[in-house]
């Protein structure tokens, strides 16, 4: 592969590889392996967003007791269990 660097980037990477007495390419995959393992995490703006919509949106989490809550789950569980299509019956 061919890459063109700017005169700034290629003068950060000679400086780099000749501080840490490695071959430039060898700079190069271990920059990008670096950069591939952040590429997926947020940003430290992006953190800060979810962190300020979560707070936002907690105080407006219905507030119930367990048993209540269990009681609706058992009632949705039964609901889902008489439903669906009925054995034996096939469609034309």
């Amino acid at each position: 592969m061919t890459f063109t660097l700017d005169e700034a980037t290629v003068a950060a990477l000679r400086q780099s590889a000749a501080r840490l007495a490695k071959p430039q390419s060898l700079v190069v995959r271990e920059a990008i392996a670096d950069y591939a393992a952040r590429a997926g995490r947020l940003s430290e703006r992006e953190r800060l967003e979810w962190l300020r919509t979560f707070d936002a949106l907690m105080p407006v989490s219905p507030r119930r007791p367990a048993r209540e809550v269990d009681a609706e789950i058992r009632a949705i569980r039964a609901a889902r269990s008489t439903g669906g299509r009925r054995s034996g019956v096939r469609s034309k």
